[in-house]
């Protein structure tokens, strides 16, 4: 299943070039363009609001956004650079590229784990450990996955599953080429706790003098 792709509400600004730029900006909007997909590039608008929220979001350079403006037909994008005040550090202009539904772009997929009732390791009141809530991965703009599912209905007290393991949909794969890991199963607090009774019983053990063998006393000069 496709996930939900969130939309970009702007609009098409008139004119460019510098003085359309800081027009925009007096009106508490953000100026940007719109390029690539064969077709000429458009300048627009968005609320300043709306970016600046989005921004602190995070991931915008890496979710793909559906733009909305008004005359024009809707459109996938991805932003591919956000310029900010050198000073304050406040967007002043964007940049979005279009997307065919064949192109390949990296985003962030959610990770969502499948068989945890019958894993061993949770069977037992282990414990599981998210290393990575998503996983970033090449995907396909009209394919984007909803999440990336792991099984751990396997995994046993100290086991891990990494990337490989995981069922990725076609046509998408890793950024990264090592194996990375997901999930883990800890051990319980209460089995740990047992497991280091155990150690400090055993070297407590190890511990313990060996007694001497007693040696008759030798006799006195007296005798």
């Amino acid at each position: 299943m496709a996930a939900e792709i969130p939309d970009l509400v702007a609009t098409a600004r008139t004119g460019t070039g510098k003085g359309a730029a800081r027009q925009a900006r007096r009106d508490n909007q953000v100026p940007g363009i719109v390029y690539g997909g064969g077709v000429d590039p458009l300048p627009i608008n968005i609320p300043f609001n709306q970016l600046t929220k989005k921004l602190k979001q995070g991931r915008f350079l890496s979710t793909l956004f559906n733009l909305k403006v008004e005359g024009h037909d809707d459109v996938r994008v991805i932003c591919r650079d956000v310029q900010r005040h050198v000073v304050k550090g406040l967007p002043i202009h964007f940049d979005l590229m279009r997307l065919r539904r064949s192109t390949q772009v990296k985003l962030f997929i959610p990770v969502s784990f499948s068989g945890e009732n019958d894993s061993p390791g949770l069977k037992r009141g282990g414990v599981l450990t998210v290393v990575r809530p998503e996983v970033e991965l090449w995907v396909v703009a009209g394919e984007i996955p909803e999440s990336v599912t792991v099984d751990v209905s396997e995994l046993d007290i100290n086991d891990v599953v990494t990337i490989s393991q995981a069922a990725l949909p076609s046509g998408t794969r890793p950024t990264v080429d090592r194996d990375f890991v997901i999930a883990n199963v800890s051990a319980p607090s209460s089995l740990r706790s047992e497991d280091e009774d155990e150690t400090e019983e055993g070297i407590a053990a190890d511990e313990v003098p060996t007694t001497a063998a007693a040696t008759p006393d030798e006799p006195s000069e007296d005798e």
